[in-house]
């Protein structure tokens, strides 16, 4: 199977960094083709520019989309790896969405109204939080963000959600739960490529 992540977090000695390089290691060792998008290291301009939108207009893709648009045309299922930071997207992930999941290319618009182009496309979700778990559900937090990453984005360009994990208190737990949270990754990719 065809596996594309998309990492974002500039560090990389951060605990997002561990769990990128556990689970494309174990899907490679899987036997599984693995592309890896780190959009901090390949520099990716997150910024939708007007001229963007002219080039759209006239049905041309700039090309640093075109080439994204490439990876996810190929992948089977993307792995989306993230910090929530300020109960949200990285912006440079905000970005990358604006830009690549673009009109006529992740959705159009019709009589019916809007349409997901992206069915053929398998989204699994792996972020990391600085507070405790019981403070999410506490306040609703991981039910916000499942509306707002997994409904108004993936969804809507009809993509099935196959999981979403988080891994909470990462600043603060101990290395003994870290290895715990890695061997977890391990097993998410097991279960990925023996469904």
């Amino acid at each position: 199977m065809k596996y594309l992540i998309v990492y974002s977090h500039p560090n990389p000695k951060s605990f997002n960094h561990a769990i990128k390089e556990v689970l494309l290691n174990e899907l490679e060792a899987l036997g599984q083709e693995v592309r890896v998008r780190d959009l901090y290291a390949h520099d990716f301009d997150p910024v939708l520019r007007a001229s963007d939108f002219q080039s759209f207009h006239e049905g041309i893709i700039p090309e640093d989309i075109k080439a994204e648009q490439g990876h996810i045309s190929w992948a089977e299922e993307i792995i989306f790896i993230f910090p929530i930071w300020w109960t949200g997207l990285p912006a440079i992930l905000k970005g990358y969405i604006d830009k690549v999941f673009s009109l006529n290319f992740a959705y159009s618009y019709g009589a019916q109204g809007p349409k997901g182009l992206l069915p053929d496309k398998k989204v699994f979700i792996i972020n990391t939080t600085g507070s405790p778990q019981e403070a999410y559900e506490k306040t609703g937090m991981f039910k916000s963000l499942n509306q707002t990453v997994e409904d108004g984005i993936f969804r809507f360009c009809a993509m099935p959600i196959t999981g979403h994990k988080y891994f909470s208190s990462v600043i603060t737990c101990s290395d003994q739960e870290r290895k715990a949270m890695l061997a977890e990754v391990k097993q998410i990719a097991k279960r990925l490529v023996s469904r």
